[in-house]
């Protein structure tokens, strides 16, 4: 993700508390999907919501443009049923070893979002892919 501005990270992280609330995500597990480790409570996060920027982590930013990257994937694949994908985020995957994809973001970090990232976008992965090769 290319530098921001303080401006952007107070954007960016309003829209992805707002998502990460709109898919039931608690707030511990909020705190983990972000690797904001220093944060603890509801009213830390709160404040993103409020007139704290994100920290300016490279970390931090990379989950934020998956989360939202998600977030526009599930919009385009069920396009006529908000509900479905977030129903979708909390069911097993056959194609993900049969595991929530809820659970792939919060127990395998990074990686985690990237695979559900991919399974759901198939122009992200063919993107990635083009990078190694």
């Amino acid at each position: 993700m290319k530098s921001l501005t303080e401006q952007d990270r107070l954007d960016l992280g309003r829209m992805v508390i707002n998502l990460l609330e709109e898919w039931g995500i608690s707030t511990p597990d909020q705190v983990a999907m972000l690797a904001l480790v220093a944060e603890k409570t509801g009213r830390s996060l709160r404040c993103y919501q409020d007139d704290t920027p994100l920290p300016d982590d490279p970390d931090v930013l990379k989950r934020v443009e998956h989360l939202l990257g998600i977030a526009d994937a599930l919009r385009t694949t069920f396009p006529r049923n908000h509900q479905i994908g977030l129903h979708w985020l909390q069911q097993p995957c056959k194609r993900l070893r049969r595991r929530r994809p809820v659970d792939i973001m919060l127990e395998d970090g990074l990686s985690g979002l990237i695979t559900v990232r991919t399974h759901l976008d198939c122009s992200f992965a063919w993107r990635e892919s083009e990078r190694t090769d």
